[in-house]
């Protein structure tokens, strides 16, 4: 039986925490800083979790990622 294989740009934009849940980072942090206000840019270089309807999508693409202990 073959194995399964990762999708590498989803292993690379994508976490799984310790309790299992799957974080990305924010969009808009990658350049045009200097006009947005400290307050903005602080908040989003946070890691925030990805919404429900898309964890059995990434899920598939990440078949050995870590589960909940």
């Amino acid at each position: 039986m073959p194995k399964m294989k990762t999708h590498k740009s989803a292993a690379k934009r994508y976490k799984v925490t310790a309790t299992g849940k799957i974080v990305r980072r924010q969009a808009g942090i990658g350049h045009l800083l200097q006009h947005k206000s400290a307050s903005r840019k602080r908040k989003i270089f946070k890691l925030v979790s990805i919404s429900d309807s898309h964890v059995k999508l990434i899920s598939k693409e990440l078949p050995y990622k870590k589960h909940s202990r």
